[in-house]
């Protein structure tokens, strides 16, 4: 009866120690992490995109926005021209027919639709939050749009990191980071963003465009 007691431990513990180690081996896999190796790219030809599409000054977008505070958001259609640097943008909240229309340049901005009448400033952004709460970078967005630094004063220099197609896939600028998901080309024109999110602490604006069109009265 002993020794088959002691075979028995014995398997017992062979069982326990194959199990420990296999638990170890399971658990040094999952830990074990893999990196997508990184998408190649030419700089000289990143930069020339860049140039390319830094000239497209008149152009016109249709899409859908989100924005939102962290606490409140909004969504609905959008539609942006640019042109002589003046911009024009129209919002639409089709579930609560509201809409919205802002237009300015560098010397002020207008915003129309809101409730307690029309209201007028030389900073948009600020109008913007203290009007509706949100956060919307309207300046540097018409550039950030086009996937290239924004060149509005106080915004400093910007960080570009390229990905797939010597484009980029992530620009910092600001204080705001905004993250290009998607892109496609225009017609007769340069590869656009066609889906991006630019984000600072909570606020958070969302933009996919339907549509490019370049050049003036497009």
């Amino acid at each position: 009866m002993k020794v088959r007691t002691a075979f028995a431990v014995a398997a017992l513990v062979r069982v326990m120690l194959t199990a420990v180690l296999s638990l170890g081996v399971l658990s040094g896999c999952a830990s074990t992490t893999t990196r997508a190796p990184a998408v190649p790219v030419d700089t000289a030809q990143a930069h020339a995109n860049d140039q390319r599409r830094g000239e497209v000054r008149d152009w016109t977008l249709s899409g859908r926005i989100a924005v939102s505070n962290g606490k409140q958001g909004g969504s609905g259609r959008i539609d942006w021209q640019e042109q002589q640097g003046r911009y024009d943008i129209s919002l639409s909240a089709p579930v609560t027919r509201q809409s919205w229309r802002l237009s300015g340049d560098g010397g002020g901005a207008r915003l129309e639709g809101v409730e307690g009448g029309t209201r007028e400033s030389a900073d948009v952004e600020s109008m913007l939050q203290a009007t509706t709460g949100w956060d919307v970078p309207v300046r540097a967005l018409s550039d950030w749009v086009r996937g290239i630094g924004a060149t509005s004063a106080g915004y400093g220099p910007a960080s570009i990191e390229y990905g797939a197609g010597n484009l980029p896939s992530r620009l910092q600028q600001g204080g705001w980071t905004i993250e290009y998901q998607q892109w496609q080309p225009a017609a007769d024109g340069p590869v656009l963003p066609t889906r991006l999110v630019a984000t600072r602490g909570q606020a958070k604006v969302r933009l996919i465009v339907d549509q490019w069109s370049l050049g003036a009265g497009k």
